[in-house]
């Protein structure tokens, strides 16, 4: 019924447009039928507008509804209203379907992209890129190497989803034994467990000696893995039309095409989204499906507050082992360790396992004081180490048992420092005296026994904040002490998160304040109630009645009495007092109370009036 009706009402207004202009074979082609029909049967037609037969020009108005009717005629005819659905969805083109969720992917079972080159091109600038934070230290050094250990991420480019290595700059002519050596040999034993490489070149150089030496290199030690060139630091040459000429030039590291990207400005990532897009999809399509449904689950079952990650920091002062001791956590050579005082200067993020409980550890630079006098990279490894220090759950610091048991002092200066720092950061505390193996031996046996025996007693006494603190004596070195280490982190990690109850504390304050002793009884403060508000670090609120407040000595004796009854020692405790006002009656009541009392006579005479007056008498 809609179609006939249309055509009808399409006739009519044609109709009267011809009868309105003068007929011609060029204007129309041959006319419909004079069939009229009302728009509306209730109402008559319109008349039609005037024209002027002296004019040869039409009024706009009408050429248009004579197209506009033309194109209505033909398009009756077409699917949109005949019905034909299919071919109209048929015109559109659909999105490209994506073959694969990276975000729904266990970070264990994505792909690992390794980004590599000679020094001083932009691999950490373009590792902060991918993974979204600043992270890795970024400093113009062309004569020094900044980054020396591998530092891992998840990149996080659109939709995709893979683990990003930063890698230190490669120098393939290293002499044997020197640090830049070592790098190369670390470099390579991570490559292999790679399955792709982003190599970059700095655009602005030119192609360089060297970068053809990295290029030798990775075709020698890394054939089977997918190497894509990155043209980095590109954002000037984007102005001057110059790319072309360099692309061309980077055909010769034959790795094929080169994209041309900025990690500073974010140019080109777009690019290498969608170089990188097809091949991480094959990747992880061929990956078996039982292992992914295996981990997406225990993804999900891991995801509770109880098994939250532990971020675990390990600080000291430089050359005391603390990256031989991150190398024992996680039992393989993640860092560069060696003899050479300050070869940390990043601070190294590593994820493990350890009793089921995922575990972020951070190696950190050494702790130096800041003297106003440090340039380049070790001030920023001053400051990133402080920041990853107020970051942490729990703060290892690292001792050095040679030089205890040479000096016979347990903590210098910076030591002190940072265990104080980190209890009032309200940071879980485990101190560990690395290098004992250097102490062994017939004539150190009673030398190793004072250092067991000592170290614990002045710790107390130099932090005398916190009671308790665990001591662990290990050596990193031969690989011992591990497990020992792990389950006083765990430990001390519990108690940091403990929760007791508001009965629990109650009944534990009313045996407590009995056994304690007051200066003065009659102006000791009353504890309504005893409260946890919050815990890491546990917190707890005393309410007091009046305006009373408990002294320090108070507090200190409450924070003692909790580390001894409910085992919380190595852990900041904080106790804050809250007072409750004593109620005063208030105008209201105290005009209710008035009204309500029985009122007496002109003449009346009370009994207490008459009481009062004989004994005043």
């Amino acid at each position: 019924m809609a179609n006939p009706f249309l055509r009808a009402l399409l006739t009519r207004t044609r109709k009267t447009l011809l009868d309105l202009v003068p007929f011609t074979s060029s204007n129309f082609s041959k006319p419909f039928s004079p069939i009229r029909f009302p728009l509306n049967p209730l109402k008559p037609p319109k008349p039609p507008p005037s024209f002027d037969p002296s004019t040869s020009h039409l009024p706009s108005t009408w050429l248009i509804a004579r197209f506009s009717t033309e194109a209505l005629i033909h398009s009756s005819f077409s699917p949109s209203i005949i019905g034909d659905k299919d071919k109209l969805k048929g015109k559109k083109k659909s999105p490209k379907k994506l073959r694969f969720d990276f975000t729904k992917v266990d970070a264990k079972l994505l792909p690992t992209v390794i980004l590599v080159g000679r020094p001083n091109v932009g691999k950490s600038a373009l590792f902060n890129r991918l993974i979204k934070r600043r992270e890795a230290l970024v400093y113009n050094t062309p004569g020094d190497h900044v980054t020396r250990d591998i530092r891992e991420g998840i990149a996080k480019l659109g939709d995709l989803r893979f683990r990003v290595l930063d890698s230190a700059g490669l120098e393939t002519a290293a002499t044997s034994g020197t640090i830049l050596s070592r790098t190369v040999e670390m470099t390579g034993n991570v490559l292999s467990r790679s399955q792709f490489a982003i190599f970059l070149i700095d655009v602005r150089d030119g192609l360089q000696p060297l970068d053809l030496e990295v290029g030798k290199w990775l075709r020698k030690h890394a054939p089977g893995i997918r190497t894509i060139v990155a043209m980095n630091k590109s954002e000037s040459l984007d102005e001057q039309g110059l790319l072309a000429a360099a692309a061309g030039e980077a055909h010769k590291l034959g790795f094929g095409d080169a994209v041309a990207i900025s990690s500073e400005t974010g140019l080109g990532m777009a690019e290498l989204y969608g170089i990188l897009r097809p091949i991480l999809e094959d990747y992880m399509l061929q990956l078996p499906t039982e292992e992914k449904d295996e981990d997406s689950v225990d993804c999900e079952m891991d995801s509770g507050e109880e098994n939250a990650p532990l971020q675990l920091a390990i600080v000291g002062r430089p050359n005391v082992g603390k990256s031989t001791l991150l190398n024992t956590l996680l039992q393989e050579e993640r860092v560069l360790v060696g003899p050479e005082a300050g070869l940390t200067r990043d601070s190294i993020r590593a994820q493990f396992q350890f009793d089921n409980r995922t575990i972020y550890l951070v190696d950190t630079a050494g702790w130096l004081e800041r003297s106003g006098k440090e340039k380049g990279p070790s001030s920023l490894s001053i400051v990133q180490s402080r920041k990853n220090l107020m970051r942490a759950h729990i703060v290892a610091l690292v001792l050095d048992g040679e030089e205890i048991a040479r000096k016979q002092s347990s903590m210098n200066h910076a030591e002190v420092v940072i265990a104080r720092q980190a209890i009032e950061e309200g940071r879980g505390l485990v101190v560990i005296v690395n290098k004992m193996d250097l102490l062994r031996g017939k004539k150190n046996n009673s030398l190793i026994d004072k250092v067991l025996e000592i170290v614990p007693q002045e710790i107390q006494t130099v932090i005398p904040q916190v009671t308790g603190i665990p001591v662990v004596f290990i050596s990193a070195l031969e690989g011992k002490g591990r497990v020992l280490v792990m389950r006083q982190v765990l430990e001390t990690y519990q108690k940091w998160c403990l929760r007791l109850p508001t009965a629990c504390l109650n009944r534990w304050l009313r045996k407590v304040m009995s056994r304690h002793s007051w200066k003065d009884q009659a102006t000791q403060p009353k504890i309504k109630y005893f409260t946890q508000v919050k815990a890491r670090p546990p917190t707890f609120v005393a309410f007091l009645s009046g305006k009373a407040q408990l002294s320090a000595t108070d507090l200190r004796f409450l924070i003692k009495s909790l580390k001894e009854d409910f085992d919380l020692g190595g852990i900041p405790i904080r106790i804050t007092q809250r007072s409750i006002p004593r109620k005063t009656p208030s105008i209201k009541t105290s005009k209710i109370k008035s009204n309500s009392s029985p009122r007496l006579g002109p003449r009346g005479v009370s009994d207490k009036r008459s009481h009062s007056s004989d004994v005043s008498f």
